[in-house]
């Protein structure tokens, strides 16, 4: 099982999520692709983000239609912080069988060196780093962070993805994708306004918004 990994606080979760799920799913020929939300991102205050029940009922909603597509609660069973490296040991373990692809944003990837325990993360799992249009990495000879070079052996190129092999046999893929140029904080944003969420978020998460009141100055968990 090809199984694809997407975590991150999905507050709320939007249409630019999903469609890049469902560009690496094509490109790298993924079985399934697992949303995780985090519980208490080690990166932003409790307090900054709805709570994890509504985070999780709008990734729901969003991914109904699509077989492909599941959603995992076990940050919830976990003691916060939400690190990565606790994510990738625990699939490890209780599905060792599974072939995983962590999904993230470029920015994300540049500073992937600041993460709890980065250098074992490819011990667990490959990465598929997401290249927007009009974004590019930092100044630097190559795409791969400093602190990581060394670990790769050699990179191809193929099908508008560069691969890079990890001397762990797990592999990095820099993929372009089309993807869809919005983000959870100019959603929230627009519902505070009261403005329409059509067409950025699923109809039925357009109305959890309104129908639970978040994002408004008062948000109540």
């Amino acid at each position: 099982m090809k199984t694809g990994l997407m975590g991150g606080s999905f507050d709320p979760v939007h249409a630019g999520h999903l469609r890049a799920a469902e560009e690496i799913s094509e490109k790298l020929g993924l079985d399934e692709v697992v949303f995780i939300p985090t519980l208490v991102s080690p990166h932003k205050s409790s307090e900054a983000i709805s709570h994890f029940s509504h985070r999780l009922n709008m990734l729901n909603l969003s991914v109904k239609r699509n077989p492909r597509f599941k959603v995992s609660d076990m940050e919830l069973r976990r003691e916060p912080p939400s690190y990565t490296i606790d994510t990738l040991r625990s699939l490890n373990k209780t599905s060792p069988q599974n072939e995983y692809y962590f999904i993230m944003g470029s920015e994300l990837f540049a500073e992937i060196d600041t993460w709890k325990d980065f250098a074992e993360l490819f011990n667990y799992s490959s990465f598929v780093v997401l290249r927007r249009p009009g974004y590019e990495f930092p100044d630097s000879p190559s795409p791969v962070p400093l602190a990581l070079e060394n670990d790769f052996r050699y990179s191809y190129s193929d099908k508008g993805m560069d691969v890079f092999a990890h001397t762990s046999s797990n592999e990095l893929f820099l993929v372009d994708i089309a993807g869809i140029k919005v983000s959870s904080t100019e959603i929230r944003e627009l519902a505070r306004r009261g403005n329409s969420l059509g067409y950025l978020v699923a109809r039925e998460v357009e109305g959890y918004i309104a129908e639970n009141g978040l994002y408004q100055l008062e948000e109540k968990p």
